[in-house]
């Protein structure tokens, strides 16, 4: 097996010099660092993750932690992460977190505390000031995506004002009668996606001077949600709306699928639109607010890598509005006469 020796000789370097072309870190020129690259891919030289971390003092390897893995936009955000990491040549160490205290308590006490992570990626999830401090004081950086963290730089989409602008599509083509197909307001994530959503959404409502009494529906945030909500919604012929604002573009299709069920066609007798960009919106032709999860993701490592390499304020809380683009597709068109 092959040494850092051996790449450092036939390079013609020192092991020192070797070791930092390797890693990317110190001061390297770039004619040196090519040298030592070829060197050791000649060799088949592969370092050693246990020496470059005693050598660093970094693992090279990121903590993600989130409520959830299984949801689209998580994994589409991790995916992200993911993607921008093994670029870099890091490792993902992934965090279910559910909203069991013990668990919490342990993930902060030992898994992030001890384990072997330089940076930590909270994906929707709102870190105290005690869990911020425990982390700052081992040199562990933190970005949150999703919402406002004190003394942690931030990025999210402005919720309300992306509900309001989904919803002033609807009005601009004509729509009145316009329901919101929303996630559940007493039991929601520490950001409050759903309530949010639902208050850019009335917000639309009145600025336009419409009504909005009868104007939500809450179910789960995934297509069969959507699909039991839409079902409920458009079940009596007298009472239907002519267009549907989805808190995700999950529901928005399993409202979709709903509609088609019940011999509603879209968009001539109902306009429906998401928000979040989901691949499958393509599919269903549905107008959607993009919010890019996967840049998202691909963000928050940058953010990681610059607290890394110094070039953050500890004091400055930065936060990120994100931009969301409005992707018309076929779901959405004037009401019917």
């Amino acid at each position: 097996m092959k040494t850092l020796s051996d790449v450092a000789a036939l390079a013609g370097v020192s092991k020192s010099t070797a070791s930092r072309a390797l890693s990317g870190r110190g001061s390297v020129s770039r004619t040196t660092q090519e040298k030592v690259s070829t060197a050791a891919q000649e060799l088949g030289f592969v370092p050693s993750s246990a020496a470059e971390s005693l050598a660093t003092g970094r693992s090279r390897n990121i903590a993600v932690v989130t409520p959830f893995i299984n949801r689209w936009f998580y994994s589409e955000v991790i995916d992200g992460v993911e993607s921008a990491l093994i670029g870099a040549g890091y490792d993902l160490t992934l965090y279910r977190l559910s909203d069991k205290t013990a668990q919490r308590q342990a993930l902060f006490d030992y898994f992030l505390v001890r384990k072997g992570v330089d940076a930590v990626i909270a994906l929707t999830l709102f870190i105290s000031d005690d869990e911020v401090k425990r982390l700052r004081k081992l040199g562990k950086p933190i970005v949150g995506i999703g919402g406002k963290i004190p003394h942690v730089p931030t990025f999210s989409i402005d919720d309300i004002a992306t509900a309001r602008r989904a919803t002033e599509h609807l009005i601009g083509l004509g729509h009145t009668r316009i329901l919101h197909l929303g996630g559940d307001q007493e039991h929601q994530l520490d950001f409050m996606v759903h309530s949010n959503r639902l208050a850019g959404f009335r917000q639309a409502l009145k600025n336009a001077g419409l009504p909005h009494s009868r104007d939500f529906i809450a179910d789960e945030f995934d297509i069969a949600g959507g699909y039991r909500g839409a079902m409920k919604a458009l079940a009596d012929p007298k009472g239907r709306p002519s267009a549907i604002m989805a808190g995700s573009d999950e529901i928005a299709i399993g409202a979709m699928i709903a509609a088609r069920e019940l011999g509603i066609r879209v968009p001539e007798d109902l306009s429906v639109i998401g928000i979040d960009g989901h691949p499958l919106g393509e599919t269903f032709k549905l107008t959607t607010m993009n919010q890019h999860p996967a840049t998202q993701g691909s963000m928050a490592v940058s953010q990681a890598f610059a607290q890394l390499g110094g070039a953050w304020d500890e004091s400055d809380d930065a936060h990120l509005e994100l931009q969301v683009d409005l992707k018309i597709r076929g779901s959405t068109a004037p009401p019917s006469a």
